[in-house]
């Protein structure tokens, strides 16, 4: 089995063209195929199958010897045969048709995993024509295999609808179908997620898909489920020709669900009143009352219209006024005053859409701050108030075992958030005092090993001009007192950065932390980034345990700490925003930038997205973050405030080839151009720095809208 690994890597290493020369060793492989040993047959194909750039020649005598495997008596070759031609379906579905008859035998596989693979093989080779006899085949299949085998055929199907989207009807129906069926929340969510998928990307899709989703939450056992469903139904159900039939499902939750379910449902009937004028208007309904009754028309015909016309959203939120829940009551509430003509948020229907669907430009932690601080009066809150630059959660510092406090070094009044403690930490430093308002601070970057003599770990303070590194000291020897704190710092690898000032630590008795600073200049609203070396420099004075007294003479010493980083990310918040697709929309199309980049052989798309997100340190938005597992694409969203106070908001598009190549398109919009563009460049010096060239494989599909 060596050899084929070594012929492998010669055949891939080489330079030669694939379509006009032959490989070196090919026919090596191919002698192989000949073998009297099974365990080398297989080998052989599979090395063929797996080679860069394989021809439909090349592939030809290795397809048909797995083909030939998949009627083996021993389930091993089976599964062995059935694997290797679902990773060959991916790149070249027409090359495995041939199997297909052979495949569907063993769909009644006695071993699930080999039955499983064969279906989402033939899923994926299958023809227009097939998709109706499939859905017979794999109806009975389902019944019989786990949760995890069932996603995948799940996530089969969705990507063969969106391949042939004319059959959209009988998949729907047949996701419809397996999702009332027994299964668990993974299980359910896919289903649930591949219906919207397909609602979102195949129009004629909407209203059967939405139909389908309210009969499932009729019967839902899964809040997070139901409360999604609900959201997706407030966005898309007025969008339909009729949005009146789905009152009686949304309503339906409010009376038999629990209060986070019955939460989410007043909201999406507020959203339906907000965006459907004839289901809301209540005053003009009483004006036609009247007026038909002026004019003594039939008592029947009164008794119709007056039913015809009923405001049926505000009766609804009425009712829930009356909840046991004081969140529903309050978004009823809310709801009900700001829905109704004299509202409470503006003079036009406009201000109060904006106001209850729209994004909010508040970080949360701000808003929820503000309002515990409110006092009850006359004068009405004013959310206007609320400060927009974020605000972290309260310091609340864990000391870990065998290591010594190393924040802010005392007592914080409380309710204090971090940004304000160390904007007043930094602010009372006459040195620092002259650099302006703080963007941003880091969490602590540990610089020392757990259980060492001196614990230090730093934070970064951002300002528009200034970057201020903030070391927090802490001595664990008992019989030492050190005097004269600093850390020299070697800013060779940070071109950009001039140190101004620095402020050194009198003493640092035992287990009594303390902090020493070092302030650098850098070119202003620029993400300067660079790496800074770390000395920590001072006296040493021995003290007498017996009377705690320290000597007077000291000896100078130093401790090498770990180097310290300034990234690109370090210069982002992290601000979510509550409706990305509105927040997007909301955006200067003028201002947004476009490009490809590739990211090199991943382990996994998940890693793929997890690094970008990192690189660019911005907020995952609506749970994007996570890639579901076997995807070959993924979308990502996320959100944030670049130094300027600019927002920015980023689509990612991934893709990843059967060689683990990830190739990604990025989309940013932000209220300045030169944010966007320098967003850009961020990635593009990563991919720069580490080899990275565009993709030679087709790029990653468009963004989807997931807001």
């Amino acid at each position: 089995m060596l050899s084929f690994k070594y012929t492998f890597q010669v055949i891939r290493e080489s330079n030669g063209n694939t379509q006009t020369a032959e490989r070196p060793f090919y026919d090596f492989l191919e002698a192989c195929l000949r073998h009297k040993a099974e365990m080398v047959i297989f080998e052989a194909a599979r090395t063929i199958t797996e080679l860069s750039g394989v021809t439909s020649r090349e592939l030809t005598p290795a397809i048909t010897v797995l083909q030939l495997f998949l009627s083996s008596s021993k389930p091993v070759l089976r599964f062995a045969a059935v694997r290797t031609l679902n990773k060959v379906a991916m790149t070249h579905p027409l090359a495995v048709t041939n199997c297909n008859i052979d495949m569907e035998s063993l769909i009644s596989d006695q071993n699930r995993s080999i039955a499983t693979l064969a279906i989402t093989t033939l899923l994926k080779t299958g023809n227009e024509s097939s998709v109706d006899r499939l859905m017979k085949q794999i109806t009975n299949f389902m019944s019989d295999i786990a949760d995890e085998f069932k996603i995948v055929v799940v996530e089969a199907i969705r990507s063969l609808c969106l391949k042939f989207p004319l059959k959209y009807r009988s998949l729907m129906n047949f996701l419809s179908n397996i999702l009332r069926e027994e299964g668990g929340f993974e299980y359910k969510k896919a289903i649930v997620d591949s219906i919207v998928i397909l609602i979102r990307d195949i129009p004629d899709a909407k209203e059967n898909g939405l139909f389908h989703l309210c009969e499932f939450i009729e019967d839902c056992e899964f809040t997070y489920l139901s409360t999604q469903i609900l959201h997706f139904l407030g966005n898309e159900g007025p969008k339909t020709s009729d949005p009146s039939k789905y009152i009686r499902y949304i309503y339906n939750r409010v009376i038999l669900e629990n209060a986070t379910v019955r939460a989410a449902a007043v909201s999406t009937l507020a959203k339906f009143g907000a965006l459907v004028d004839y289901l809301k208007v209540c005053v003009r309904l009483a004006f036609w009352s009247v007026f038909y009754n002026a004019f003594q028309f039939v008592t029947n015909v009164h008794i119709v219209l007056c039913f015809l016309f009923q405001p049926r959203i505000f009766v609804l939120l009425r009712r829930c006024l009356y909840d046991m829940d004081d969140e529903v009551r309050d978004r009823a509430t809310l709801y009900l005053s700001t829905l109704e003509e004299e509202g409470i948020t503006g003079e036009t229907e406009n201000d109060a859409k904006d106001f209850l669907f729209g994004s909010l430009d508040i970080p949360l932690i701000n808003l929820e701050t503000s309002l515990q601080n409110y006092e009850a009066s006359e004068e009405p809150f004013d959310i206007s108030s609320v400060p927009k630059e974020l605000k972290a959660q309260p310091l609340v510092e864990k000391k870990a075992p065998g290591r010594k406090p190393t924040g802010l070094g005392g007592p914080l009044a409380a309710p204090t958030s971090v940004v304000d403690a160390y904007e007043k930490l930094l602010s009372s430093i006459p040195e620092f005092s002259s650099f302006g308002k703080l963007f941003k601070s880091s969490a602590p970057v540990e610089l020392t090993e757990a259980e060492t003599e001196y614990s230090v770990n730093a934070v970064k303070h951002i300002y528009d001009q200034h970057v201020v590194l903030q070391y927090n000291c802490t001595n664990t020897i008992p019989e030492q007192l050190l005097e004269n704190v600093i850390v020299f710092v070697d800013a060779s690898e940070a071109e950009e950065f001039s140190e101004v000032a620095s402020k050194p630590l009198r003493s640092l008795a035992y287990d009594s932390p303390g902090q020493t600073f070092v302030a650098f200049k850098k070119p202003a609203g620029v993400p300067s980034v660079g790496k800074f070396s770390n000395l920590l420099k001072f006296i040493v004075k021995e003290v007498d345990p017996s009377t705690g007294e320290a000597e007077e003479e000291g000896v100078e010493d130093e401790y090498q700490l770990e180097e310290l980083e300034i990234t690109a990310a370090d210069y982002m918040l992290k601000v979510g925003v509550s409706n990305f697709r509105n927040a997007w929309e909301s955006m200067d199309p003028d201002n947004e930038q476009v490009d490809e980049y590739g990211l090199g052989v991943r382990e996994s798309l998940s890693e793929a997205v997890s690094a970008v997100i990192t690189i660019l340190g911005m907020q995952p938005c609506e749970g994007t973050e996570v890639v579901p597992s076997n995807s070959r694409s993924h979308s990502c969203l996320l959100s944030g405030v670049f130094i300027g106070n600019i927002k920015v908001l980023v689509r990612l598009s991934f893709g990843i080839d059967s060689s683990k190549q990830v190739a990604m398109k990025l989309a940013v919009r932000s209220d300045d151009q030169a944010v966007s563009e320098a967003i850009h460049e961020i990635v593009a010096n990563v991919c720069l720095l580490r080899n990275l060239t565009s993709p030679p494989w087709p790029p990653a599909p468009p963004p989807t809208d997931n807001g």
